[in-house]
């Protein structure tokens, strides 16, 4: 048996690290987001908001790391990956921008080829604005929209998460996988 790769995504702010951490306590394993971790060494260096201020170098680092998961998880026999966002998500938000990307990006996403891709809707009600995380609720309203886009683009049928507890909407993904 392969690995089963399942990706968590959604627009800012949803709950995808929750859901991840509340799957990691549970043993499983998973590849975290990796964009915090590039937002802050930029901010180490002065830059504010890399995504702003270079979008390209941001997206081309975002998609590296999370090719470079995607690749590490295939690596792994016999398990199933949670990913929390992957390769495709970096479309979504250069489009969402009304940048353009190098076909190399392009090619990512078709060679990186998720099992199952769940998705969470903006929710008012969990969203909270910090230090890296910049968006307006109403710009993550229309970020989810190109998540959408991008991820039907390449053919994936999108599972939603629904509206629930963090245990509930846990539970929704392991029953949908079969785990």
């Amino acid at each position: 048996m392969n690995t089963r790769k399942i990706l968590i995504t959604g627009g800012p702010g949803t709950g995808k690290s929750t859901l991840i951490n509340a799957l990691i306590a549970r043993g499983f394993l998973c590849m975290e987001e990796i964009s915090r971790q590039v937002i802050i060494e930029a901010q180490k260096k002065g830059i504010d908001q890399l995504f702003l201020t270079d979008p390209m170098q941001f997206s081309n680092m975002l998609l590296k790391g999370r090719a470079q998961q995607f690749y590490d998880a295939q690596k792994i026999k016999d398990q199933t990956v949670f990913f929390d966002r992957g390769v495709h998500d970096v479309l979504a938000y250069m489009d969402f921008i009304g940048d353009a990307y190098p076909t190399e990006f392009t090619e990512t996403c078709k060679n990186a080829r998720y099992d199952m891709v769940f998705i969470l809707k903006p929710w008012k009600a969990i969203y909270i604005s910090d230090s890296e995380r910049y968006e307006t609720f109403e710009q993550a309203q229309d970020i989810y929209k190109y998540l959408v886009k991008t991820y039907e683009a390449y053919q994936y049928q999108l599972i939603d998460v629904p509206f629930d507890t963090v245990e509930n909407r846990t539970n929704f993904i392991l029953k949908t996988c079969k785990l």
